[in-house]
């Protein structure tokens, strides 16, 4: 029986589900690396990978994209064994090194550190957070890298917005780009345009390495997890809400808030918390950083639209 022919002009094969899912995804990356200059020439980018679905889908996703971008960069992955029980650090070297990776794996026993300064009972993610980012930060300058690469995603900033109006009284989330407190490093989250249950299914399909969670005796992070409860509530009667409140962190009305400093005159201040004396106006703010206050427009007609989209 003659083999089937192949006509001219026919479509070519669909694509899978998982094939498409992850040109989406690296679709959403390149477009936070345009909208927010995370990606420059000659950069050495240093992806922070805890072994969690998140972080792994991002070094897969810079991997991919690093093959279609005009211009050159390099990648290393980064892993911080902080001597938490039960950590397979092991389990993610084999797959960097079967995936042929260039990698550190740093171990550093903060652990002990959290127990002791922490009250049993207490929640020590902060703590522990702050000392895993000291140590990316010494590694980074160590290494030479330009950036490190974290893997938080939309949900992540839309809970950490709530949070901070919550529990700080702070209108602020997650920036995509971020120049270190220590001057030295700049942080990036390629991954702010894209959902967690992408990723999810992404890393699923991909069969990544995801290490079990460590066994940490604290109590979890209840505040987070209410945020999540909440957005999972108002998503069950209003669709967009995720959407929505991810939109509202690209559409900022300066204007109609009450922060003096935004607006180029002095609040009226609560006894004992006054504002520095010198501050910036909106005008003298340069325009890469009002993109990130959503006072200039971020998308190209390229662009996918992803600001009001349910995940």
């Amino acid at each position: 029986m003659p083999a089937a022919r192949t006509l001219r002009g026919s479509l070519p094969a669909v694509q899978s589900v998982a094939e498409r899912l992850e040109k989406g995804l690296i679709a959403r990356v390149a477009r936070a690396s345009i909208d927010f200059d995370l990606l420059e020439r000659g950069d050495r980018v240093l992806v922070a990978v805890s072994g969690g679905k998140d972080s792994l889908c991002l070094l897969a996703l810079l991997r991919q994209l690093r093959r279609r971008t005009p211009f050159s960069f390099s990648l290393a992955a980064i892993t911080v064994d902080q001597g938490q029980p039960g950590f397979e650090r092991d389990k993610l070297a084999a797959y960097f090194e079967a995936e042929r990776i260039d990698y550190q794996v740093v171990i550093e026993d903060t652990y002990s550190v959290v127990q002791q300064k922490s009250p049993l009972g207490t929640i020590a993610c902060s703590l522990c957070s702050r000392l895993r980012r000291g140590i990316l930060y010494t590694a980074a300058v160590r290494l030479g890298a330009t950036k490190i690469a974290l893997g938080h995603h939309r949900d992540d900033a839309v809970e950490t917005l709530l949070l901070n109006i919550f529990y700080s009284g702070q209108l602020k989330a997650m920036p995509a780009k971020l120049r270190a407190d220590d001057g030295r490093n700049t942080v990036i989250r390629p991954l702010i345009y894209c959902t967690e249950r992408d990723l999810a299914e992404y890393a699923s399909s991909r069969r990544f390495p995801v290490v079990a969670r460590s066994a940490c005796t604290r109590q979890p992070d209840l505040k987070r997890g209410a945020m999540k409860d909440l957005i999972a509530h108002l998503q069950a009667t209003n669709p967009h809400v995720r959407g929505n409140l991810f939109a509202a962190l690209r559409h900022v009305r300066v204007t109609h808030l009450l922060d003096g400093r935004l607006l180029g005159e002095r609040a009226s201040e609560e006894p004992g918390d006054e504002a520095p004396e010198e501050l910036p106006t909106l005008a003298t703010v340069p325009r890469r950083e009002q993109r990130v206050l959503g006072t200039a427009r971020l998308w190209t007609e390229s662009a996918p639209a992803v600001g009001r989209q349910s995940p």
